[in-house]
C-alpha cells in the first residue's frame, strides 16, 4: 500500500485576521452567524466528499491527516468526530498515523480538546503568533496571551503530547526584544514543535491597506536578526531546525508538512482544498455554496469539472522544479541519488550551472551527495530557490 496524506479544510472563523488571505469566512462565535448557518451542511458535504474516494482508498495507507482552516476549533461538538469517522470508514489509517488539528486559543475548550483526543487526533497546532497583547490586537487575533496559556494547559490535560505553537516575526512595530520575549515564553511551555514565520503582507488584506502599520514594518536586517536569534535560542533548548521556519524536538518533526516538501501524495478535502495525486494537481472550488451543492446527494455521480477549478498534470520539468525548491527548504537538503532515481538522470545535467554558481558563492554545499543550503544561503533562500525554476 502506498502512503497518502490528507488535508481537511474548515473554512470558518469568528473573524478574519488582518493579515490573512486564506479561504475562510467570518461566522461569529460558535459558527452560527452569517455564512456559519451553512456549517452543518458543509460538514455533511465534507463527509460525503471523503466517502467519494472509496474507489481508490484501499490502495493507500494514510500516514498523516491535517485538519486546518480557517479555525477548526470553532466547530460545534461532534463535528470533528463526524469528520474523523468518515475518514476511518473510508481509508486505512496507519497505526502510527500523525493526525493534526489547528486550534485558536480563543475557541478551544476542555470539551473540544477531549473530543479531539477521543476520536484519534494526536497532534495539536496552536496559533499564538505573539505573546504581546498589543501585537495580537494589531494582527486582529481574537485571543490574548493569557488565553493561549489556558489553551496550552487544556491541550496537555486532554493528553496531547505533541503540540506545535505558531509564532510570527517581523510584525509592524515589533522589536527584537518583544519578539524574543515571545520566544522565551513559548519555550517555558515546552511544546514539542515551534513554527516561526516572518509576516508576509498579502494583497487585499486589511494590513496591506494600512499605511501607518506598513511604515512600522521592520527592515530586512532586523528580520534577519530575529531569524538568527530564533535558531540560536531554540537550538540551545534542544529544538532541531529541520526546515527553514520549523523547529522540533527529536522525533517530533511534522510528518504532514514533510510530505509536502518531499513531493509526497496528498488529497485535499473541502472547499478550496488542493491535492497532489499521481503527478496531478487539482483544487476544489472556492465557492462554498457550490461545494455544498455538489456533495449534497451522497449517491449522485460527481462531475469533477464542476467542483475542481484547477487540474494540471505536472510534466517532468515541473516535478524537477518542485523537487528542488521544496526539498531545499529542508535542512537535510536533497539527495543527488534520489533525484537520479526519481527522474532517471543526474541533477547536474539539469541544474549543474545553478548548483555550481551557488556552491562557489558559498550559498550551497554538496556534502557527500547531499545538496543543501548553507547558513549564508538560508538568509537569501527565496532568491536561490527561485533560480531552480526552469524557463
Amino acid at each position: 500500500m502506498k502512503e497518502l496524506g490528507i488535508y481537511v479544510h474548515i473554512p470558518f472563523c469568528i473573524r478574519k485576521c488582518n493579515y490573512c488571505d486564506f479561504l475562510s469566512y467570518e461566522t461569529g462565535k460558535n459558527c452560527t452567524e452569517g455564512i456559519g448557518i451553512y456549517r452543518k451542511a458543509y460538514i455533511d458535504a465534507l463527509c460525503a466528499e471523503i466517502r467519494s474516494y472509496r474507489y481508490m482508498a484501499k490502495r493507500y495507507r494514510i500516514s498523516t491527516i491535517f485538519i486546518g482552516g480557517g479555525t477548526p476549533s470553532i466547530l460545534m461538538p461532534g463535528d470533528i468526530t463526524n469528520i474523523m469517522d468518515a475518514l476511518k470508514d473510508t481509508f486505512c489509517l496507519a497505526e502510527n498515523a500523525e493526525i493534526s488539528i489547528e486550534v485558536n486559543p480563543g475557541t478551544l475548550t476542555a470539551a473540544k480538546a477531549g473530543e479531539y483526543a477521543e476520536c484519534g487526533i494526536n497532534r495539536m497546532s496552536i496559533g499564538l503568533q505573539s505573546a504581546n497583547d498589543k501585537e495580537l490586537a494589531m494582527l486582529g487575533r481574537i485571543h490574548n496571551y493569557e488565553q493561549f496559556l489556558v489553551a496550552f494547559d487544556t491541550a496537555r490535560e486532554a493528553g496531547f503530547q505533541n503540540i506545535n505553537v505558531d509564532v510570527m516575526a517581523a510584525l509592524p512595530g515589533q522589536t527584537i526584544h518583544s519578539y524574543l520575549d515571545t520566544i522565551g515564553k513559548v519555550l517555558k511551555c515546552a511544546p514539542e514543535h515551534i513554527s516561526s514565520y516572518s509576516l508576509i503582507i498579502e494583497e487585499d488584506t486589511p494590513i496591506s491597506e494600512n499605511k501607518k502599520l506598513l511604515a512600522l514594518l521592520p527592515d530586512e536586517e532586523l528580520d534577519r536578526q530575529m531569524y538568527e536569534a530564533t535558531n540560536k535560542l531554540l537550538s540551545l533548548s534542544n529544538y532541531n531546525r529541520y526546515e527553514i521556519s520549523n523547529y522540533a524536538k527529536p522525533g517530533f518533526e511534522c510528518k504532514h508538512n514533510i510530505g509536502y516538501w518531499t513531493l509526497g501524495e496528498y488529497i485535499g478535502m473541502g472547499t478550496g482544498a488542493s491535492s497532489f495525486w499521481r503527478n496531478r494537481r487539482f483544487t476544489n472550488t472556492r465557492d462554498i455554496k457550490k461545494y455544498i451543492t455538489a456533495f449534497s446527494d451522497k449517491n449522485s455521480h460527481l462531475d469533477e469539472t464542476e467542483i475542481r477549478t484547477v487540474d494540471e498534470t505536472l510534466n517532468s520539468d515541473r516535478l524537477m522544479e518542485e523537487f528542488m525548491f521544496l526539498g531545499l527548504r529542508m535542512m537535510q537538503g536533497i539527495s543527488v541519488a534520489d533525484f537520479n532515481d526519481y527522474f532517471g538522470h543526474s541533477v547536474y545535467k539539469v541544474y549543474g550551472e545553478v548548483i555550481d554558481k551557488y556552491i562557489k558563492s558559498g550559498h550551497l554545499i554538496n556534502d557527500g551527495g547531499i545538496i543543501k543550503l548553507t547558513k549564508q544561503g538560508i538568509d537569501v533562500s527565496n532568491i536561490i530557490l527561485a533560480d531552480f525554476l526552469l524557463e
